[in-house]
């Protein structure tokens, strides 16, 4: 059996704690949750829950990217919202970034996020 790979991507933003962006052990990808940081600065972006959803998305894909995955390799993912009110405006971006694949999916309300984000989103991805 093939040791687990750490997967790291420039186009995400760097661990913000002591963890990996992802680990792919054999055909399966685990991601690590994603917040609206640019990959850039290492800020949170200015925005809403919509324009939140969309950097953690894109963060996401990134790493995705990175380990030769993409979205529709997706096969579960996990959603912490800070306000379940929040729920319609997430769903909305989500389903443009995993339309066709239709990942299983959980949908946590939690107190607080990292860096005060509205939103965060991990994934496993299988190929």
């Amino acid at each position: 059996m093939a040791a687990n790979e750490t997967v790291r991507s420039d186009g995400a933003p760097a661990p913000i704690g002591p963890y990996s962006q992802a680990i792919r052990s054999g055909k399966t990808l685990y991601c690590s949750g994603q917040i609206a940081l640019d990959p850039t600065s290492g800020a949170l972006i200015d925005g809403d829950v919509a324009a939140q959803t969309e950097q953690a998305m894109k963060n996401l894909g990134a790493v995705l990217r990175a380990a030769g995955f993409d979205y529709d390799d997706i096969v579960k993912t996990s959603i912490f919202l800070i306000d379940m009110n929040d729920f319609a405006a997430v769903n909305e971006v989500y389903g443009r970034y995993v339309d066709a694949a239709k990942p299983a999916r959980s949908t946590v309300a939690v107190a607080a996020l990292p860096r005060g984000a509205r939103v965060e989103i991990d994934c496993i991805a299988r190929k």
